[in-house]
C-alpha cells in the first residue's frame, strides 16, 4: 500500500526545543525553594527529589558573593588573619603603658594612705538602731579603763587621760590600773589567794563600776596582796564608786600588749564571754555595762605595735613581734580578734596597731618594748579624739 503524504509530510518532525538559562533557572529554584518552605513544602522544585525533602545546593554562578569566594584560596584567608594578629601585638608591646612623671605625681607632698580596722559605731540600741544618748547636759564626760597607757604618768599634764581631757574639752575620770590585764588568770575565784590581781581586769573593775557586790572582794584583793599591790588600786577604787554613771557620755578602753607578752589565750569560738581569755573578757565587761548603763557610748583602742621583751644579742635591739611567730601568738591576731568582738557587739574600735603607733613608729613613740613615751600619748589621744568627735 502506497504512501499518498507529500514529501514534506513525509519527513520526520523535530519538536521544539526549549533554551533553558541555566544561571537563571538555579536562581529560580532557590526562590522556589524558599517558596516551599514558606508552604510547607508544596509543590516540587526543579531537580528535587520525588519527597521534595532536601533541594540541591545551589551552584556558586547562581550568587554572585558565592562566586567571589569561590575563587578566594583559604590559606590566603588564615594568612591575612595570622598577619593582623602579629601586627595587633606588635602594636601593643611597642604601645606598651605610659610613662607617668613622679614629680607630677607627689609636687604636692606625698599625701596619706590609710588602711586600718577602725570601725566608728554611733551609740545604738540592742537591735543596732542609733539612739540619742540620753545625758544631753552640753559636757562631755568620759571614764577611762586599762593599764599601763592611762596608767603611766596618771598625775602629769602629758598623759594619756590628760591630754585627751584637753584634746576634747572633757571631764575625764582615769580608772587604769597599772600591772593589769585584759583576760583573767583561769581561777575560778578571781580572789583567790593564786591569782589577787584578777581583781583589776576589765571584767571585775565594770562590776566595781555596775554597783555588784564585788566591794569587798576588791579590798580582800589589796589586803591578800599588800605592798606588791599597785599603788594606785585604792585610789581607783574611791574614783569608781564616786561616778555618778548617770551623767557619764563614754567609756574608754585601752590595754596595751601585756596580754600578748604574757600570751594569755585570746579566744574561745565555744563561748565568746570567757573571761579567760583576751576578747572574752573584753566582751563580758563590754555587755555587762550595755546592759547596765545603755545611754553610754563605748570606744574601744586596741594595743599599739609592741616588740617582744627579748634583746636582740647582735644588735642590741627589742626583737621584733613578726620574728617571734613559731609557736606564739603573734599580736596582730589579738587586734584582729579585739576589731571582730567589737563589731559583734556594736561598740567603737580604733585600730592603733596600724593606725596610730605602728611598726615604723614605734621605735620614736615606745620608751622600751611596750610603754608609750610623750609623741606616742600625744597620738593615741588624737586618735580617741578623732573616734569621740567622728559623728560631731
Amino acid at each position: 500500500m502506497s504512501d499518498k503524504r507529500t514529501p514534506e509530510q513525509q519527513m520526520p518532525k523535530i519538536p521544539d526545543i526549549e533554551i533553558v538559562d541555566l544561571e537563571l533557572a538555579d536562581f529560580e529554584d532557590e526562590n522556589e525553594t524558599i517558596a516551599s518552605q514558606g508552604q510547607n513544602h508544596k509543590g516540587k522544585s526543579r531537580g528535587s527529589s520525588q519527597d521534595n525533602t532536601f533541594s540541591e545546593p545551589a551552584k556558586s554562578g547562581g550568587n554572585p558573593v558565592l562566586k567571589v569566594l569561590s575563587h578566594v584560596n583559604l590559606h590566603i584567608v588564615l594568612a591575612s588573619v595570622a598577619l593582623l594578629v602579629i601586627a595587633v601585638i606588635a602594636y601593643k608591646v611597642v604601645n606598651w603603658g605610659e610613662y607617668i612623671d613622679l614629680d607630677e605625681i607627689f609636687k604636692d607632698g606625698a599625701g596619706e594612705y590609710s588602711d586600718t580596722f577602725d570601725s566608728i559605731i554611733r551609740l545604738v540600741d540592742k537591735s543596732g538602731m542609733p539612739i540619742e544618748p540620753a545625758n544631753d547636759d552640753g559636757e562631755t564626760t568620759i571614764v577611762l579603763f586599762g593599764n599601763a597607757p592611762f596608767a603611766d604618768d596618771r598625775n602629769a599634764k602629758d598623759s594619756l587621760a590628760s591630754l585627751i581631757a584637753d584634746m576634747a574639752d572633757a571631764t575625764v575620770y582615769n580608772c587604769s590600773v597599772s600591772g593589769s590585764y585584759l583576760a583573767s588568770l583561769p581561777y575560778e575565784n578571781s580572789y583567790e589567794k593564786e591569782a589577787p590581781v584578777n581583781a583589776f581586769n576589765f571584767y571585775w573593775m565594770c562590776h566595781l563600776a555596775s554597783g555588784s557586790l564585788v566591794d569587798q572582794s576588791y579590798k580582800a584583793a589589796l589586803q591578800t596582796l599588800g605592798s606588791s599591790a599597785p599603788p594606785e588600786a585604792q585610789e581607783v577604787y574611791d574614783t569608781v564608786k564616786s561616778i555618778d554613771f548617770s551623767q557619764v557620755d563614754v567609756i574608754g578602753i585601752m590595754y596595751d600588749a601585756s596580754d600578748y607578752l604574757a600570751q594569755h589565750p585570746i579566744y574561745s569560738d565555744e563561748d565568746y564571754t570567757d573571761i579567760t581569755r583576751f576578747t572574752g573578757n573584753l566582751e563580758a565587761g563590754i555587755q555587762l555595762l550595755q546592759e547596765t548603763y545603755p545611754h553610754i557610748r563605748i570606744i574601744v583602742m586596741s594595743p599599739t605595735y609592741a616588740y617582744t621583751d627579748k634583746i636582740d644579742e647582735t644588735t642590741g635591739k627589742y626583737i621584733v613581734d613578726d620574728i617571734m611567730r613559731e609557736g606564739y601568738n603573734v599580736l596582730a591576731t589579738y587586734v584582729l580578734k579585739q576589731c571582730e568582738s567589737c563589731i559583734r557587739n556594736r561598740v567603737s574600735f580604733v585600730d592603733n596597731m596600724y593606725g596610730t603607733v605602728t611598726a615604723t613608729e614605734a621605735e620614736e613613740c615606745l620608751t622600751d618594748y611596750l610603754h608609750l613615751n610623750a609623741k606616742g600619748r600625744k597620738l593615741v589621744a588624737e586618735r580617741f579624739v578623732y573616734a569621740l568627735k567622728y559623728y560631731d
